[in-house]
């Protein structure tokens, strides 16, 4: 539908049935989601998903997707979640501090994010 619902309908896209159809995917993945973390943790826990929304996009800003508009492609965010668990797999065989985590995925989203900027100013 884009950011114009309006031009979409006079398009002749169902608006009401393609929301609902997103609400409806994004509601059964995040069960399928729940579930998995639950099966993977042994225990369910009320904060067992804190801070996963950081990891989510900065996913994405490596896989190639701008925070300025534009189009991402699937497979450009699996390969970026696939490098956010590699960091954050070896920051945990390492040892190192749930703070410094934080940090470093925050400072590696902004480098993405920099690096977004420069490559569209271009």
């Amino acid at each position: 539908m884009g950011g114009n619902p309006e031009a979409a309908a006079l398009s002749g896209i169902n608006i009401k049935r393609n929301t609902l159809y997103v609400f409806v995917s994004m509601g059964a993945l995040a069960g399928v989601a729940g579930v998995l973390l639950t099966a993977r943790l042994n225990a369910a826990t009320v904060s067992a998903g804190n801070s996963y929304e950081l990891d989510a996009i900065a996913a994405c800003v490596i896989g190639g997707t701008s925070l300025m508009g534009g189009k991402g492609k699937i497979f450009g965010a699996i390969i970026g979640a696939l490098i956010m668990a590699s960091i954050d797999n070896g920051m945990s065989m390492m040892n190192i501090g749930a703070y410094w985590q934080y940090i470093v995925k925050g400072l590696i989203l902004i480098l993405a994010v920099w690096v977004d900027i420069i490559s569209k100013n271009k």
